[in-house]
């Protein structure tokens, strides 16, 4: 897989946004107003060799003691650049999953330290960030035993960082808000109960239902890198084919029809990152084939 950027956006991206001189609320999808935050959040972080390495305090007899570099970048101090700090932790000590790790640094080293997690079961992806280079969710990731290797946690890349590693991701939901992804029918069962399918009709579901919405694939896509303010990305386009494909709904004409243009869906230039990277193994890159091919002849 192509080596993904820590850094969330390009510089050029962020001096876009500065049009507004409204403050930034996380909770809607203003643009940026503080130069200093755009710049602070879009700059490489500084090197885990020019900032401190905060200890284990409970190490037992026989540690086997591991080195995490996490991303640190707080909106509170935007002149600040973002850094790497360094932490280490016995393994013993510590559960199996990245998560683990992440949460034992929180609980116990630094309890400064943000990031989003829920489920703990891969079920949520609220936990979707960038490990030792590939996106992924914290939670279903095993630390890597061999305590030499030192690992480095990053938020998802080409995103706008809340803090740490929390990603803002309204982008993202207000598209997949506009895809419509609930089922448009006019017509009631004919027995006024639930409307059903035949199994070969569900089954043509299987792969596509599974989607948790992690924004893993999107934010290891190129195209979605440069275009994401057109482009749908990859897990919004696999939730577009999920309804599509589904033969319950009766509106795949107005859906056809929303992603005949040049950009929303017509981007995807088969990279296939994001079917590599899905922590669920599902296959993003198929469904948009599928998509192009029902456009192509429909």
């Amino acid at each position: 897989m192509a080596t993904l950027r820590t850094a969330p956006r390009l510089l050029s991206s962020s001096f876009r946004c500065l049009r507004s001189s409204t403050a930034r609320s996380y909770a809607t999808i203003e643009p940026i107003s503080k130069l200093g935050e755009a710049m602070s959040a879009t700059q490489p972080p500084v090197s885990e060799k020019h900032t401190s390495t905060l200890n284990d305090p409970s190490k037992g007899e026989n540690p086997r003691t591991k080195t995490f570099h996490v991303y640190r970048w707080s909106p509170e101090r935007p002149s600040e650049k973002p850094k790497m700090q360094s932490y280490t932790l016995d393994l013993n000590k510590t559960g199996p999953m990245m998560l683990d790790a992440l949460i034992r640094i929180k609980n116990e080293v630094d309890p400064t330290l943000t990031f989003r997690r829920s489920c703990r079961e891969g079920i949520c992806g609220s936990c979707a960030m960038n490990i030792d280079g590939v996106n992924t969710l914290a939670c279903l990731c095993r630390i890597p035993t061999n305590t030499q290797h030192e690992s480095r946690v990053y938020p998802l890349p080409h995103t706008y960082i809340v803090k740490d590693l929390v990603p803002d991701l309204t982008q993202f939901y207000k598209q997949y808000k506009s895809i419509k992804p609930y089922l448009q029918r006019e017509t009631k069962s004919e027995d006024g109960r639930e409307i059903r399918q035949s199994p070969a009709d569900r089954k043509k579901l299987d792969g596509l239902y599974e989607c948790i919405l992690c924004a893993c694939c999107s934010t290891s896509c190129p195209s979605y890198w440069w275009n994401s303010e057109q482009y749908l990305g990859p897990a919004v386009l696999l939730q577009s084919y999920r309804w599509l494909v589904d033969s319950r709904d009766e509106h795949k004409a107005e859906r056809k029809a929303a992603l005949d243009n040049n950009m929303s869906l017509y981007r995807c230039h088969t990279i296939l990152n994001c079917s590599r990277t899905c922590p669920k193994g599902l296959n993003p890159g198929k469904a948009i084939a599928e998509i192009k091919k029902a456009m192509a002849f429909s």
